[in-house]
């Protein structure tokens, strides 16, 4: 399957795009699914079904909720955030829910969402939604939310066909050896490769105005990052940082202030503190390539962007498309999910997305790129997704301001070097894949074990 930039990076809302913008999707197209097929008006009933990753950490993800909204006809890229707790609240005081936002339907929380302790065969993110009236079922599927607010029905597993209007792109490539092969053999940067893929969805004119969109979407989450402040939901009580780091780091331009020779790195933290921040209090933000590591590639560009003198809209547009390039190459090949691989999915390929995209714009060549990816990623490798109480917060805040500095020291070693290395960027993604699978399933994003367990022994 050919996978799009715009794929990669969509514009949602927190906590989470595999628990919350997957599950919201999927609710919501089987609204529409129940609209189209002319099923709505007969509707008595929906039951929602939340097993494996979903089930054990949904609350604290806020699935639960998301499945609400999708049913009502709530899409995560045109939801209002300012919105979701009164529609959450009227639903649960009035017991009514307005399937598909036109046909009111009984609906009590505890009878018609179920969290089963139970996985099924294809992911650990899977949910089952169900319509019935009098008489019985009238519709019922099953999803499973893959990372990045994916999303497969069973129906595409059951019967894989290939579209007749699936794209076919210029450059097609599923291995970091083949992207590089491709750049030599045609005198083009990744950048370059990836926007003459994309051209085979749209127009160039609309792939850098999406891109664009995009990165508005990003500098706003980060503007509303370092503007709230307060304590995070949920029940942790962890106080947001970025609003005070960002005075106490404005203060240094001022005179009679000694200035941190580590200010550097403490503008990259604030980036990275402020997206995630508004992440796990349910904000507007971008997947990238997921919600729980969508601090790490603004951060990084963000901080281009803020101090070089002689940036322009054109490195945002090559920045995000050779991050593009990374990501798809660890979907394909690996995953972007934490409830698959563990956050070296979702950390460590965003940290490998980075590091590509800077990269790019620094000037390097593709083979500097690709070993800028692969230093990124290598030392992500094993990297264990214990969220504690379920919840985006500790680790996952700071583990994105960490993982945006990483990306930023593993270009500075790759651009020192001619692009030669011992490890390719393909055997570390098989690496990750591999080490995924051997990784306990209490350390993929159920909060059964690590930090976790930590927390609630101390």
């Amino acid at each position: 399957m050919a996978i799009s930039v715009f794929d990669l990076f969509k514009i949602g809302i927190g906590p989470s795009s595999s628990h919350t913008v997957g599950p919201m999707r999927a609710a919501a197209t089987f609204a529409q699914a129940l609209r189209e097929q002319g099923l709505l008006a007969r509707v008595t009933r929906v039951e929602v079904r939340l097993y494996g990753s979903l089930s054990a950490t949904g609350v604290g993800h806020a699935t639960d909720r998301a499945c609400l909204l999708g049913l009502m006809g709530q899409w995560p890229d045109r939801i209002d955030p300012a919105t979701i707790e009164s529609r959450i609240g009227q639903v649960l005081q009035e017991h009514c829910l307005m399937l598909d936002g036109s046909h009111p339907l009984a609906f009590d929380y505890t009878r018609d969402v179920l969290f089963l302790d139970e996985n099924l065969a294809y992911h650990p993110n899977a949910m089952s939604l169900e319509a019935m009236d009098g008489q019985g079922s009238l519709l019922c599927q099953t999803y499973y939310s893959v990372g990045g607010g994916f999303i497969v029905e069973q129906a595409q597993i059951d019967t894989p066909t290939r579209s007749v209007d699936e794209v076919v792109l210029p450059y097609e490539f599923d291995s970091g050896a083949q992207l590089l092969g491709l750049c030599k053999a045609h005198g083009l940067s990744v950048a370059q490769l990836m926007m003459a893929n994309e051209c085979a969805w749209r127009p160039e004119a609309e792939v850098r105005e999406g891109l664009l969109r995009i990165w508005a979407a990003m500098r706003e989450c980060v503007e509303n990052g370092l503007r709230n402040e307060g304590i995070l939901p949920g029940g942790l009580h962890v106080k947001r940082r970025a609003a005070r780091l960002h005075r106490s780091l404005q203060e240094l331009g001022k005179p009679n202030v000694i200035g941190s020779t580590l200010s550097a790195m403490e503008w990259v933290n604030l980036f990275a503190l402020a997206v995630n921040e508004e992440n796990a209090a349910g904000g507007r933000m971008v997947t990238a390539p997921t919600n729980g590591a969508a601090g790490i590639i603004p951060a990084v560009l963000h901080y281009y962007m803020k101090f070089n003198p002689t940036v322009c809209d054109a490195d945002v547009v090559d920045f995000l498309l050779a991050a593009a390039a990374v990501g798809i190459l660890c979907k394909k090949n690996a995953s972007i999910s934490g409830a698959e691989v563990g956050c070296q999915g979702e950390v460590g390929s965003a940290c490998s997305m980075a590091a590509a995209g800077l990269a790019q714009v620094l000037g390097a060549t593709p083979p500097q790129l690709e070993n800028a990816a692969e230093i990124a990623l290598e030392h992500n490798l094993g990297l264990t997704c214990d969220p504690v109480g379920g919840l985006v917060q500790v680790p996952c805040i700071e583990r994105n301001a960490i993982a945006a500095v990483k990306a930023i020291n593993a270009v500075q070693m790759a651009l020192r070097g001619d692009g030669e290395h011992f490890i390719s960027l393909d055997r570390v993604i098989r690496t990750m894949r591999d080490t995924g699978a051997d990784m306990h399933a209490n350390y993929k994003e159920t909060s059964r074990g690590g930090l976790a367990v930590a927390f609630v022994e101390c």
